[in-house]
């Protein structure tokens, strides 16, 4: 996109944002918020994903308290969303006028609602944290300097791997540190395995872009790159990013005995199933491995999480997940709904989440769960995880499953050069344009 264009976008949020603070009346400014928050009036209206209703209630209700007792004549409403329906109802609501004035987003889905205008910026320093923010997470919310949306936790995808498998193949019940040293490990857990049919050491799906990507980054390259011009450009078929892809080519060639063409999706199931000894994904899919209907509760204590070796002797790079929350632009009452934010993602509230072992947005509050059992290998991760890019076309980009088709085509038979040069010149149609 030419900055001309960027420029544009911006100010387009920066004027819906100014509109909404126009029209919200007295509870919508934000000197009338600071000279009396009793007597605030007005409403406003929060969309949380699921999550915080089922696994960190206690904090939505300790806000929301906070928030009463703070502005006891403004009216909370709360609405709990799903991750399959959120994005067709917060587009309604958008188009519809009604959107929320706080709303939670997976990291992926933000640049989507910045360069639209639909979020409104906000002010970095008025958070908690701010200075700690883990970087990969803030950047999702970061745009021409401006900041749109406010980290709420953080994630990464690890090592998750059957403990008795290895102990019984190798003699070790641990993940090696070492890629080397893996390799060997997986090679003598299929020899042992051998006479279990589809069984996999490693279960690496073939179109499981975010692991390749994780190898295209071990070797320095990436999906894209922006030049100096004002342009992304795809950088799949540099010699750094080709090295990555072969490299997860080969290894879902040797250790997949499944079904290589399907996804990640439900690649839990067949670590829960015992068609696995280990794969690569994130840390809440243990959960899946052990329910009854897609795993098996039995492997509660076998089932674990390990840091995932990568090429030269060093980790194997995350991909950055988690949540935002954002103040939307056309928020009546925006001032009120970044004190909600303020509220919610505050050290005290971000506790919270430490204590249940969810990483939060913080390197400070991080530190602690880098060297627990339960949340190393994820929390070590974090530091250094990569992203996708934040460019206007890459919602087109990740829709027309560029990716995904690029990797199925070599596992047909297509070189990666030829296969990556296609894919790069696929990205460079979409990824400048708003999708």
């Amino acid at each position: 996109m030419k900055r001309q264009l960027l420029a544009a976008l911006s100010t387009t949020a920066l004027l819906a944002t100014a509109v909404g603070c126009a029209s919200g009346g007295p509870a919508a400014s934000k000197s009338s918020a600071a000279v009396d928050p009793r007597t605030a009036t007005g409403s406003v209206t929060v969309w949380l994903m699921n999550e915080a209703q089922t696994t960190w209630p206690e904090l939505v209700q300790q806000v929301n308290d906070e928030f009463a007792a703070k502005y006891p004549k403004v009216e909370l409403k709360l609405s709990y969303q799903t991750w399959t329906d959120k994005i067709a109802n917060l587009d309604g609501a958008i188009k519809a006028g009604n959107a929320p004035d706080v709303v939670e987003l997976g990291n992926t889905e933000t640049m989507k609602y910045i360069l639209t205008g639909a979020l409104a910026p906000v002010d970095r320093s008025s958070f908690e944290n701010n200075g700690t923010w883990i970087k990969g997470l803030a950047d999702t919310c970061t745009y021409q300097d401006k900041l749109y949306c406010v980290p709420y936790y953080a994630g990464a995808r690890v090592g998750i791997y059957n403990s008795q498998l290895f102990q019984d193949a190798t003699g070790s019940a641990e993940v090696p540190k070492t890629e080397d040293e893996l390799f060997a490990a997986l090679d003598k857990i299929q020899a042992k395995n051998k006479g279990s049919a589809g069984f996999s050491a490693l279960y690496l799906p073939g179109p499981y872009w975010y692991a390749a990507m994780s190898y295209v980054t071990a070797y320095g390259g990436a999906i894209a790159r922006f030049d100096n011009a004002g342009n992304w450009h795809g950088t799949l078929s540099d010699p750094k990013s080709q090295q990555g892809i072969q490299h997860f080519v080969d290894l879902v060639k040797k250790y997949n005995h499944g079904d290589v063409k399907a996804n990640e999706l439900n690649q839990a199931n067949v670590l829960g199933k015992g068609k696995a000894a280990m794969l690569y994904g994130n840390g809440w899919e243990v959960s899946v491995a052990l329910a009854p209907i897609t795993g098996d509760p039995k492997l509660k204590d076998t089932v674990k999480l390990a840091g995932m070796p990568g090429p030269n002797g060093k980790p194997l790079p995350s991909f950055i997940g988690g949540s935002d929350l954002a103040v939307t632009s056309k928020s009546q009452s925006p001032a009120l709904a970044a004190d909600w934010i303020r509220m919610f993602t505050s050290a005290k509230s971000q506790q919270i989440l430490v204590d249940k072992d969810t990483l939060p947005n913080n390197l400070d509050q991080l530190a602690p769960l880098r060297s627990k059992p339960e949340t190393a290998a994820a929390a070590n991760a974090v530091p250094d995880a990569w992203f996708i890019p934040m460019a206007p076309g890459w919602g087109a980009v990740e829709k027309q499953n560029i990716l995904v088709n690029m990797l199925n085509d070599i596992l047909k038979g297509k070189s990666v050069e030829d296969a990556a040069k296609a894919a790069d010149a696929q990205i460079d149609q979409l990824i400048n344009n708003p999708s």
